[in-house]
């Protein structure tokens, strides 16, 4: 870790003048800082609030590719982390950097942590956060799995399918939500039915704005109504008139991507390969074994 010459020469002193700043960039882009210091402090073009009450334990850091982590323990605020962002999970991976600064000159700082959040706990008024370093994204298991079903995930870049274009998404007001999980539509016609299942519904505006989950069931019922059920509940209300957008789904079947996608130029499986049943197989009488191809 360096510090500039200025940073450096302030905390050879006796008399240091040190605390301690946080941003936190939460997936939807909200930004916000903290500081353990009693006055805001302003740097890197971020202002950085006090009065959370946020503690920091020391900071673990290796040489090695061991994960660096620290725990943080801070106020819940509504103007700040507000307990029904968490239990909604805006704050779910959020990343985070640490710095220390010299609050007599902000501009002399340096950053000493960068990551994400990982466990998050609250109680009482309060919350407790772990803090994940850089090299925790190295636990990720990498690498490619030879199976028949497509590995890429509709509309990211190895299936480049175009999800906004007409035929594949909605966008509508919410009618009947129950429980932030089912949702009831008097007519939704122009899709076929299950179309949706597997695909994503996202909310737009309202309390729940910016979260989504993906569709678990999507049918029509017998008065001709039109039901989609997430696989979990969005864990913010979801009132009548809210916007949501829903996006078509797939089930990563070569069959499904060449006929309702028509994209079967970027399917990432193998359709192909031999399955359990070829292994095990043994010829039979009046069977084919003419060398050809098994798919025909």
């Amino acid at each position: 870790m360096s510090y500039s010459t200025a940073f450096q020469s302030h905390l050879e002193t006796k008399a240091t003048t040190i605390a301690r700043a946080w941003a936190l960039t939460r997936r939807d882009g909200v930004e916000l800082g903290f500081t353990d210091h009693d006055r805001p402090l302003t740097f890197g073009g971020l202002t950085f609030q006090p009065e959370t009450g946020m503690e920091a334990s020391a900071l673990a850091q290796t040489s090695g590719l061991s994960v660096d982590n620290f725990d943080v323990v801070a106020a819940l605020r509504s103007d700040a982390i507000a307990e029904a962002d968490i239990r909604a999970g805006r704050f779910d991976g959020a990343e985070l950097r640490s710095w220390l600064v010299n609050w007599a000159e902000p501009a002399e700082n340096a950053l000493i942590f960068r990551g994400h959040l990982g466990e998050l706990t609250r109680s009482e008024g309060a919350f407790q956060a772990e803090l994940r370093g850089l090299s925790d994204r190295l636990n990720n298991q990498i690498g490619r799995v030879y199976h028949p079903a497509c590995a890429a995930v509709l509309g990211d870049a190895q299936c480049r399918f175009d999800t906004a274009q007409i035929g594949y998404v909605v966008e509508t007001t919410v009618e009947i939500c129950e429980e932030a999980t089912r949702f009831t539509w008097a007519s939704l016609a122009g899709f076929e039915d299950r179309w949706f299942e597997r695909g994503v519904l996202s909310v737009l505006d309202g309390a729940a704005q910016g979260l989504s989950g993906a569709v678990k069931f999507d049918r029509f019922a017998a008065d001709g109504s039109r039901v989609v059920e997430l696989w979990q509940s969005l864990r913010a209300e979801v009132a009548r008139g809210d916007t949501v957008r829903i996006t078509a789904g797939c089930d990563r079947r070569a069959e499904t991507c060449r006929l309702k996608f028509n994209n079967f130029v970027n399917f990432r499986g193998f359709p192909h390969i031999p399955g359990d049943d070829w292994l095990v197989s043994y010829p039979v009488t009046g069977g084919n074994y003419d060398g050809g191809s098994l798919f025909k």
